[in-house]
């Protein structure tokens, strides 16, 4: 359930941030190309306009430098500098209310001292301050375009600014859509654990009185083989009810419960108690367990899921054979790795073999008296420790591998 909610939330939060951060893209772009159109199109006009100059002109047609002189821009500050054929400076003109000042004359200069071609420079608004058109000969027209590159950087400071507000805006709604989304669920949820919790307690009473009168029962030749089919039945159910009660259990482990522990001296007890079933199928264990290595968890749980995954090994391991139990920590994590020599699981079911019910050998776990449930138990308890559990085969040797982040867990050495 935990799952689905990140996933929810994630995807819902994911959708928003993307559509808040295209606006925000789509917003600055557009403000960019337009200014970025009026820089350049002031620059040709200015340009067609010095062009004329040298044009023959009509004497009762008004001189196209007086034209150009009073030519005004609202928008920019643009200056023109007409040029002689050596390139000389031989008039200056303002196309708005400023006067020019020495530092545009320096500006002009440089650039007239540094292009040997006519060229158009207009460069990053971000970064610059000025933008020019060269006509190599004729005139140099210069926009002072501080003001843009100040309101650009200003729109994305503002814009970056919103973003992150509106992260925290978006981390909000995400929350209560993915509430809302998934109410339904989590109360689906919510009953089927209930249910299977009470009608497992509604079957151990009806049940535990059937084996008790089983247990009262004349035993002769012609009942005897009934009666023993009737104890094998009823062990076979009493034990899929105490499973079932386990995984019910196990879906939530309030972590006001938890409290810290030794797992390095849980694993070595679990490792010692299951060395005489192992000896009985001619299995050895070889443990490589790091001392003192102390988590934040429920106690009880944790021995579960040692328990279940060591017999899980011998159960499907080689005769003969070795199981190893490793528990190394770092400085980010635990891990518990349980390896066993047998037959490999293949890549598809290793991730079937944790859900519920599930047998890769249907047969082989009947007989066995198990139904699927382990693993899932096991599952349910390392997700309630913020932890990851899987199951690889490699080489004939099959690992199942628990990993706790060191966000849940306190170590003292």
């Amino acid at each position: 359930m935990e799952n689905l909610k990140k996933k929810t939330f994630l995807t819902i939060f994911i959708i928003i941030s993307v559509f808040a951060f295209v606006f925000a893209i789509f917003f600055n772009v557009q403000t960019y190309r337009r200014e970025y159109t009026g820089i350049l199109n002031n620059l040709t006009r200015m340009r067609n306009l010095t062009m004329q100059r040298h044009e023959p002109i009509d004497k009762e047609i008004k001189p196209i430098d007086d034209e150009l002189r009073n030519r005004k821009v609202m928008d920019y500050e643009i200056y023109t500098f007409i040029l002689n054929d050596n390139n000389d400076i031989i008039d200056k003109i303002s196309h708005s209310d400023n006067a020019i000042s020495d530092e545009i004359i320096t500006k002009a200069k440089h650039i007239i001292a540094n292009n040997n071609t006519s060229k158009v420079k207009i460069g990053l608004l971000y970064l610059e301050s000025y933008a020019y058109n060269f006509a190599d000969n004729n005139s140099l027209t210069i926009v002072n375009i501080s003001n843009t590159r100040n309101m650009l950087l200003i729109n994305l400071v503002i814009s970056l600014l919103l973003i992150g507000i509106g992260e925290i805006i978006i981390y909000i709604i995400s929350k209560k859509i993915t509430e809302w989304i998934t109410k339904p669920v989590l109360e689906s949820f919510n009953r089927e654990k209930e249910f299977v919790a009470n009608a497992s307690h509604e079957l151990k009473t009806p049940l535990a009185v059937m084996m008790a009168s089983i247990d009262c029962l004349d035993v002769n030749k012609k009942n005897e083989k009934w009666i023993n089919n009737l104890k094998s039945e009823s062990d076979r159910m009493s034990n899929l009810i105490t499973r079932l009660l386990d995984l019910s259990k196990t879906e939530y482990l309030p972590k006001e419960n938890f409290r810290k522990n030794d797992i390095s001296m849980i694993v070595e007890k679990r490792a010692l108690t299951f060395e005489s079933l192992a000896y009985e199928k001619n299995i050895t264990i070889e443990t490589n367990i790091a001392s003192k290595i102390n988590i934040l968890c429920h106690k009880e749980s944790i021995d579960e899921l040692v328990s279940i995954l060591i017999d899980n090994a011998i159960n499907h391991a080689q005769e003969k054979s070795k199981i190893k139990i490793n528990l190394t920590s770092d400085k980010s994590e635990i891990k518990l790795e349980v390896i066993n020599k047998g037959e490999p699981i293949s890549p598809d079911e290793c991730e079937k073999i944790f859900e519920r019910f599930y047998r890769n050998d249907k047969s082989h776990n009947r007989k066995s008296g198990r139904y699927g449930l382990g693993l899932a138990i096991a599952k349910n308890i390392v997700v309630s420790h913020n932890g990851n559990i899987r199951a690889y085969s490699q080489n004939g040797y099959t690992t199942f591998e628990v990993k706790f982040k060191k966000m849940s867990i306190n170590e003292k050495s």
